[in-house]
């Protein structure tokens, strides 16, 4: 069995599995360990029972072999394939909830724990979706969705096949494009973000690539005092997914009368 395919995907772990259950995920069936203790394990059961999903008590071994490699904490669900979502559905979760665009564009980010992690600070911080390249790009596997502590169930989630077309797209809907960079940029701490917003997350080597660079309205870089000139790439998205948050938060939306050059 594989950790995702067309048809259905394996969710692994107490947390996301309870999230998927709450977000009405699709769930076809969910496998409990023998070991595992009864009263961690009571929710889902409660909640699995109430929407008729069947509940199967196995040996640890078994959810072993079905996500090889994964934690799972002694459960497992298997659910229909996750659905993507198309980028005029982000744009709508922003203006039903009367809100400037917030929107994150992974460049290249190939490491699924970073993806989790980056999933997970931005439905915390009220990202209205997050759009992935369909190359060279980790995708939504059951190790995301646990790092992500069920995040993937509640953000929207893109996989479009040009990430440079799909930011003209975003420029034509008057959204402006943050690049993050260490050199050639100015410090987040002086950038305006209260303006519909896509922040662009680079990979975790090389950094964004050059033809999205240039198509970045500004670019953005966080201080660094230390000797390292770099942080992970999801810890560098926290913080300044917390920095749009703080900005938006403490002078509202204020875009009014700003103008992209060219």
């Amino acid at each position: 069995m594989t950790e995702h395919d067309e048809q259905q995907e394996w969710i692994t772990g107490k947390h996301p599995v309870m999230e998927a259950l709450r977000a009405g995920r699709e769930i076809n069936k969910i496998w409990i360990a023998e070991q595992s203790q009864r009263s961690l394990t009571q929710p889902i059961i409660a909640e699995a029972k109430n929407r008729g999903i069947i509940v199967q008590f196995v040996d640890k071994r078994k959810l072993d072999q079905m996500v090889q490699g994964v934690p799972h904490q002694g459960v497992v669900a298997q659910a229909a394939a996750y659905r993507y979502a198309e980028l005029d559905e982000i744009l709508e979760a922003a203006r039903a909830k009367g809100e400037e665009p917030f929107i994150l564009l992974l460049d290249e980010i190939e490491d699924p724990h970073n993806l989790g992690s980056i999933l997970r600070t931005a439905e915390c911080t009220g990202v209205h979706g997050v759009i992935i390249p369909k190359r060279r790009s980790a995708s939504l596997t059951p190790t995301v969705s646990k790092t992500s502590a069920g995040a993937v169930e509640y953000i929207p989630v893109a996989r479009v096949t040009n990430l440079a077309q799909t930011i003209d797209r975003l420029k034509d809907q008057g959204v402006w494009i943050a690049g993050t960079d260490v050199t050639d940029a100015q410090e987040v701490y002086r950038a305006n973000f209260n303006l519909p917003l896509a922040l662009v997350i680079g990979n975790e080597g090389k950094g964004i690539g050059r033809l999205i660079r240039e198509k970045c309205d500004f670019l953005v870089k966080l201080p660094m005092h230390g000797r390292l000139n770099s942080l992970n790439a999801s810890v560098a998205a926290g913080v300044l997914m917390y920095e749009v948050v703080r900005q938006r938060g403490a002078a509202g939306s204020t875009a009014s009368g700003t103008q992209r050059n060219g």
